[in-house]
């Protein structure tokens, strides 16, 4: 396993018909069975660099956050302390710990419940940062993303290209997106899930600035993490043609590819579906009342 987790490249792109329409699928979900998709290409970095005299990495964001549960991962296979401030722990869930938060605890994770929230949470965790620990932000948004982005830009530039194609993906705080755009030569678009198109040029700028992806405006605001039986339904169908995406993210993603009528795009299935069965749980418990 560990041989295997240090080559995190050349995801399939798979062929996906769905509602009568082709689309081509960059299969970053497939590159492991628990350090994949985004996550994976973001603390790529981290992996396969050599940092001496690190023992810990402090992180923050939400209780069933994918890069919560990929950092855990990484620090098991760093053998570095992993310690994850969250401002909320539902009751249920610490009692019957499960999905991403489950994979978390299990790896070793010091998952520390907080009233702190937004920017005085940021400026907290940032004040741990010693000589021995390293401070990775919400979603891996930081710069050391980088290297493991543009690894994935190689391997979709020529291909979309020779489609004539366009890359598309949903964002939470934009990272991917962003990489993606600075080193393909086709355009890539994407959609705000967790803010709005301000947030993502807030994000965009913090990162670099310069060449940005398009953004698209969702068919509606939807709140991130809130529940939508519409988008429920649509990932459902999205799963029964053949291909399991995140509850979260995927399906305003879709709704988007649908209401813009877009065709002709590379999708880049970014993983996270480990946290489905939280989603799932949530989606029925709700549905059934």
């Amino acid at each position: 396993m560990k041989n295997k987790l240090w080559r995190i490249e050349n995801s399939p792109i798979t062929p996906f018909l769905f509602k009568n329409t082709f689309y081509h699928i960059k299969r970053d979900d497939l590159l492991d069975s628990i350090f994949n998709g985004n996550k994976a290409r973001k603390f790529y970095y981290f992996l396969t660099n050599e940092f001496s005299g690190i023992k810990r990495v402090i992180s923050f964001g939400s209780n069933q956050s994918n890069a919560m549960m990929s950092l855990s991962e990484l620090c098991k296979i760093k053998k570095w302390d992993f310690i994850y401030y969250t401002n909320h722990i539902p009751k249920i869930l610490k009692k019957n710990p499960e999905g991403n938060f489950l994979k978390a605890l299990q790896n070793g994770a010091f998952i520390i419940e907080t009233a702190l929230n937004g920017e005085k949470l940021i400026n907290f965790v940032k004040s741990l940062k010693d000589e021995e620990t390293l401070i990775i932000e919400e979603g891996g948004r930081v710069k050391e993303s980088e290297l493991g982005i543009k690894k994935l830009a190689e391997e979709v530039n020529e291909y979309a290209l020779k489609h004539n194609l366009k890359i598309f993906l949903p964002s939470g705080t934009g990272t991917t997106a962003y990489f993606l755009s600075k080193y393909v030569n086709v355009e890539v678009l994407t959609v705000p899930c967790v803010g709005d198109a301000n947030y993502l040029r807030k994000q965009f700028r913090w990162l670099g600035g310069g060449k940005i992806p398009i953004i698209l405006k969702p068919r509606k605001k939807y709140h991130f993490g809130k529940l939508y039986p519409q988008l429920y339904t649509l990932w459902k169908e999205l799963k029964k043609n053949g291909i399991e995406f995140d509850l979260l993210y995927d399906p305003v993603g879709w709704d988007t590819v649908l209401y813009y009528g877009l065709k002709d795009i590379l999708y880049i299935h970014q993983g996270g579906i480990l946290g489905n069965s939280t989603m799932i749980k949530r989606y029925e418990r709700k549905l059934n009342k």
